[in-house]
């Protein structure tokens, strides 16, 4: 009677330790509920930043233009989610069509084959699809920082669909999807862990082209241009810190050691990047301003955003050392110039992004390069793999900067991309959402 007893609750023992580790698809694939626990915390992470993203910019406008900046970022989860879902998805992890300029896969449309499907990462295909498509909202998103202030709502809205489309998808696709060309290229493919070239350098390059297309905000530079809120701004930089390690350490699609470096790596990029921003300030300027260290955190964290797989700290912290300088003095020299970039989205994200993206070669751990060397035959080289980065920057800079001319261009054709002289001179809020970021009497 005793051993039976005994048998029974060994039983139920055993089953709840399989119940607890360990679920199964209706392929048998095991999923890891840990991976996925991690895969979905980071999703709402990534999801975190766009509203930190509008926060930012937003505070950044003057108050006639919170609104619509904020704006900005918000359409484009609505737009981006529903276009994600329809075609993004197939068109970035799909296999290639067309010549490998993209992706597709019927069982894509709509999500509606991957219901019960789970990866080799042990998560739910579902997962990582919200996952990815948080960085094709946020991708477009950036870019507004450019034109800000002086772009029609309606205008803006077709552009973001369109570039989502022809822009973001293809390149997330040559970088990312196992069939990619700049994947495979190389005995490890391009290095882009979590989006430098995919994300920072497309949008930064785009935002530059879009900038210098609607030309410079009326007034500009001869009239003083104030924030309206740096509360805002800083507690906006602050949610894009948290937000980003979702960003990276999640791109390691599992809950483990890569996770781990890539959390790290993001965390002390990001500190150094701060510090040096302010230390920089106070040298040339006798200040140390709190917009400089909010965007000494972002030159950081988009110099890492590469790398945070493959460098050790030491490593993040000189990127992020190295991103701050780039990102500063390509901020000055725009002031020199004299173009307008009202939120510096080139300054930012394109600079740090094109020096992660190239410089973290110089920093990978000991371990990654045995691993490329062996899988290459012991042919592979620092230089080789430079090479590579080279390129793939190449083709982002190039294609990302045509292609959204091309889309500026025909969109100017049929819709007035930048506002009218009336409705700018109004404010964004007023002309294009009938509302007032704040109860000012004077919104200026």
């Amino acid at each position: 009677m005793k051993k039976s007893r005994w048998k029974k609750v060994l039983t139920m023992l055993v089953f709840l330790f399989f119940s607890l580790t360990g679920l199964k698809a209706a392929d048998g694939t095991v999923i890891d509920t840990g991976a996925t626990a991690w895969m979905l915390t980071s999703t709402a992470l990534v999801l975190l930043m766009i509203p930190g993203l509008a926060m930012f910019y937003g505070g950044l406008v003057r108050s006639k233009n919170v609104l619509g900046t904020i704006m900005h970022s918000y359409v484009a989860m609505g737009i981006i989610s529903v276009l994600w879902v329809i075609i993004g998805y197939s068109m970035c992890f799909g296999g290639n069509i067309l010549g490998g300029w993209f992706g597709w896969n019927p069982d894509y449309f709509f999500l509606k084959g991957i219901d019960t499907n789970v990866m080799e990462a042990g998560i739910p295909e579902y997962v990582f699809s919200m996952f990815q498509g948080k960085f094709a909202i946020i991708t477009p998103a950036l870019i507004a920082g450019a034109f800000a202030e002086r772009v029609s709502f309606k205008a803006y809205c077709f552009f973001i669909a369109l570039w989502s489309i022809l822009v973001y998808n293809p390149l997330c696709h040559w970088v990312w999807a196992s069939d990619g060309f700049l994947f495979n290229m190389g005995s490890k493919g391009a290095i882009d862990f979590a989006g430098g070239t995919v994300v920072h350098i497309s949008a930064g390059v785009s935002g530059l082209v879009a900038a210098l297309y609607l030309g410079a905000r009326r007034g500009y530079p001869y009239q003083v241009i104030r924030p309206n809120n740096l509360v805002i701004t800083m507690l906006g930089a602050g949610l894009l810190w948290v937000g980003w390690f979702g960003f990276n350490a999640g791109s390691s699609i599992s809950s483990g050691l890569s996770t781990a470096q890539a959390l790290t790596a993001t965390q002390v990029a990001a500190a150094a990047g701060a510090l040096s921003w302010i230390i920089i300030e106070s040298r040339h300027q006798g200040k140390a301003t709190a917009l400089g260290f909010a965007s000494g955190i972002l030159a950081g964290l988009v110099a890492v955003t590469p790398a945070a797989g493959v460098v050790q700290p030491w490593g993040a912290m000189v990127l992020g050392i190295i991103a701050s300088m780039l990102c500063y003095m390509a901020i000055m020299l725009k002031n020199k110039l004299g173009y307008d970039d009202s939120l510096d989205a080139f300054g930012i994200h394109g600079i740090g992004g094109i020096t992660g993206a190239l410089l973290l070669v110089f920093f990978i751990r000991p371990s990654w390069m045995s691993d490329a060397a062996t899988s290459a035959g012991g042919s592979w080289t620092i230089l080789n793999q430079l090479g590579i980065q080279a390129l793939a920057v190449t083709i982002a800079i190039v294609y990302a900067g045509l292609v959204t001319f091309a889309l500026l261009f025909m969109l100017d054709r049929f819709i007035k991309i930048k506002s009218s002289e009336d409705d700018e001179m109004a404010g964004l809020d007023r002309s294009y959402h009938g509302e007032r970021g704040y109860g000012m009497l004077n919104p200026s």
